[in-house]
């Protein structure tokens, strides 16, 4: 049964609504990480950024709770985009996402080019959009996969080129006129709200919104409104009433009803147990052998020299930078060595055939984890020709001690490369899983990840190699403990800090100030 709340006064009509204003901007749709929007959602009180993925897999690598989805359902300005972000501003969760039903208005022909162009074409039909792939798009993203989103351009009546990229989140809050009327996009939603308003309040803020923001004349917003919108609210969205979990009357201003939703997906969150278990990782694979999936560059007097030179404390910046470069590029190499090839027979300049081998994929694509994991670009340049780069930001949140991915760039059509995932240091694995997990999201082929490490833990590859076993790890040493702040021991210090001559707070660890890979 649906709990109707009302909370505060009624008000007077002018009150509720927005004042007309001929600098007004265009209502904007907040996603994560597009390309014309930051991907943030600023508030009145705090700033909140939308371009992160929370840790939320355990120690195996696996997803142990879907995002919390909330529907919010409504006529047409109703108020759900307010309900929306006063509940996100209320609920104090870092990752969120934002998603419009209006991005997913289907594309229109010639023929319904021109009735749009003439207001007599329904866009408040279920036929307008596109729910197969509406509800493709939320799945996944409830699945913690970064999907694209079309851009609807209201005066157009045509998608964008661009695409936003939205990527992950604790919760998604997902809202339109529609959201109630698919069976499948139903299934998907956790929380259903709708937006009751009464229709005077709605038809004033159409007529501002499309005069002002969608530069339509008043006739033409009004003849649309009285031969599609009033029949599609009583046919299609009203009767979708009965299907919400809570009827929140007169949208953003019921602070009643938003107080009682922020506390029911609280106590969903904390149900789910959206948190890092940093013991249950570090305790979870002890005195197991080292995999299969290792393999250790061989201690040759030359590589455990250069390891005494960058591990010495008092070893200089420029000999800390030149020895690392050295050992890195015998890493890559190593790693090159793990390729896929394929017989290739060349003739030699004395007119003879030569057996040989080439690398058998599409491509090889870089991925550095940020900061410290950029320094190994150069080597993988210098040995691969025109070969792609990709960054992957992941930090730790010095509250919870929960890695966290802050921003990525990824190469296009990197489902089909064999990729190098750059890491100076692992300690507990966390950031490297979180970086193999992100890759994995984006389509690549589990085998054909490789994550490259100047130095790991036993802990991290235990962590790496038990979460994704076709992971292949290749490191040129390993060492066997982590201290209680999960450093690396006897380890290398801060390999940022000593790389580009940078000093860290006291408190802060390697990890926590580059990559961090834990």
């Amino acid at each position: 049964m649906s709990q109707i709340l009302n909370g505060g006064g009624e008000g007077s009509l002018d009150r509720l609504l927005p004042s007309v204003s001929t600098g007004l901007s265009p209502r904007k749709r907040t996603t994560s990480q597009c390309k014309s929007e930051p991907p943030l959602l600023r508030t009145s009180k705090r700033t909140i950024y939308t371009a992160g993925r929370p840790p939320w897999y355990n120690e195996h690598g696996t997803q142990s709770k879907e995002a919390f989805v909330i529907g919010l359902c409504g006529g047409s300005a109703s108020g759900k985009t307010t309900v929306a972000r006063k509940i996100i501003e209320a609920l104090d969760v870092p990752w969120v996402v934002l998603l419009s039903m209006d991005s997913f208005y289907k594309v229109l022909s010639a023929e319904e080019q021109t009735l749009a162009a003439s207001n007599d074409y329904n866009f408040d039909h279920p036929d307008a959009f596109d729910f197969d792939l509406l509800t493709h798009t939320l799945r996944k993203l409830k699945q913690g996969k970064s999907v694209k989103i079309p851009v609807y351009d209201f005066t157009t009546h045509g998608r964008q080129k661009e695409w936003k990229t939205v990527y992950g989140a604790s919760v998604i809050i997902f809202e339109g006129i529609m959201a109630f009327t698919d069976k499948k996009l139903l299934q998907l939603l956790d929380m259903k709200i709708f937006v009751d308003t009464d229709s005077d309040i709605r038809l004033v803020r159409r007529l501002r919104r499309d005069i002002t923001d969608r530069g339509r004349d008043i006739e033409g917003v009004i003849k649309q409104y009285n031969k599609f919108v009033k029949p599609a609210f009583e046919q299609y969205i009203e009767p979708t009433m009965r299907l919400a979990d809570i009827v929140v009357p007169r949208g953003g201003g019921n602070m009643v009803a938003i107080d009682l939703i922020v506390q029911h997906v609280h106590s969903q969150l904390e149900e789910r147990k959206l948190r890092w278990d940093m013991a249950a990782l570090a305790s979870a694979h002890q005195a197991q052998p080292l995999p299969q999936t290792l393999s250790v560059l061989e201690s040759t007097p030359q590589v455990r020299g250069m390891h005494t030179i960058i591990r010495n404390k008092e070893t200089s910046r420029d000999e800390f930078i030149f020895y690392s470069k050295r050992l890195m590029r015998l890493l890559i190499e190593r790693a090159l060595s793990f390729l896929p090839s394929q017989v290739h027979i060349v003739q030699t300049p004395q007119g003879e055939d030569y057996e040989g081998k080439t690398f058998h994929g599409k491509r090889i694509t870089g991925v550095s984890i940020l900061r410290a994991g950029e320094t190994m670009e150069p080597a993988l340049r210098a040995v691969c020709k025109d070969v792609r780069i990709g960054k992957i930001l992941i930090q730790t949140n010095q509250d919870t001690g929960e890695p966290e991915l802050h921003y990525l760039r990824l190469p296009k059509d990197i489902s089909e490369d064999h990729v190098i995932l750059m890491d100076c240091t692992v300690s507990t694995g966390a950031a490297a899983m979180m970086a193999v997990r992100v890759l994995l999201d984006h389509d690549v082929q589990e085998d054909k990840i490789l994550l490259v490490s100047l130095l790991m833990a036993e802990m991290g590859v235990h962590s790496v190699a038990y979460a994704f076993p076709q992971v292949k790890i290749i490191t040129t040493a390993v060492d066997k403990k982590v201290n209680d702040l999960f450093h690396i021991i006897p380890g290398i210090g801060n390999f940022g800090d000593r790389y580009f001559g940078t000093d860290a707070p006291p408190d802060w660890s390697d990890e926590e100030m580059d990559e961090p890979s834990y």
